[in-house]
């Protein structure tokens, strides 16, 4: 099974950035998915990780959902 971990800011507020992603991934894959976990952060840290592999990073990336949910499905 595949776990998607969703880091985010704390003292930035990107929590509803990571809820908005959390919930397009469950809708999209469902049981597909063994887990989708927000994990806090600080530091501006915006970032999801699919089985340990970083495949977006606010940092890097523009920020697109869709983009996140077709690398996401790239790893199923």
């Amino acid at each position: 099974m595949t776990t998607v971990n969703i880091e985010y800011c704390v003292p930035c507020g990107f929590l509803e950035r990571a809820e908005d992603i959390q919930h397009q991934l469950l809708s999209s894959f469902g049981q597909q998915l063994d887990s989708v976990a927000l994990v806090t952060g600080d530091h501006g840290v915006l970032t999801v990780t699919v089985n340990g592999e970083t495949i977006y990073d606010k940092q890097e990336d523009e920020y697109d959902v869709d983009e996140i949910v077709r690398s996401v499905r790239n790893h199923l």
